[in-house]
């Protein structure tokens, strides 16, 4: 079992190193995302307006990072402040209609690139690799405390 355990270590690194996208000479195209606003933008288009700090709670991150990360974003015109919807006091991010381009635009990016890795593969092996990554990255979620991720479609009216 250390033997397997072992080889699951380096290839969750190699994997995490990889990123399973587009490569390196794809990556310097301007309209890719970076990753921190890959997945600032995957987060919101998936769970909704959120404050800093439930980002900050779901990526599991000190409040200072997110607030550098999501400045960033708004800078660049990916994310806007908004009043928060439920009726509280603290302002929420919500993705702008440039941001959602840019989102859709890097994930056709990954998902062809994916594609392209695992074109020969078997509908078969990609359902069981995508259910075990899913298991993998709940065990973490619990185990780290962090709010899980939401799985369900994309927030509807995006």
């Amino acid at each position: 079992m250390i033997e397997t355990l072992r080889s699951l270590e380096r290839e969750l690194l190699l994997l995490a190193r990889h990123q399973a996208g587009p490569s390196a000479a794809r990556r310097v195209d301007c309209r890719t995302l970076d990753r921190s606003a890959y997945l600032l933008l995957s987060r919101l288009d998936a769970e909704g307006p959120m404050s800093i700090g439930q980002l900050a709670e779901a990526f599991a991150l000190d409040v200072s990072t997110v607030n550098r990360q999501t400045a960033a974003a708004l800078h660049a015109g990916l994310l806007a402040r908004i009043p928060d919807p439920e009726g509280g006091i603290a302002r929420k991010l919500t993705i702008t209609d440039k941001g959602a381009r840019r989102l859709d635009a890097e994930r056709e990016r990954v998902v062809d690139a994916l594609g392209q890795l695992v074109g020969d593969w078997s509908p078969e092996d990609l359902r069981q690799l995508s259910e075990l990554l899913e298991r993998l990255n709940i065990r973490i979620e619990v185990r780290d405390g962090q709010r899980p991720w939401p799985r369900s479609a994309p927030v509807p009216g995006r």
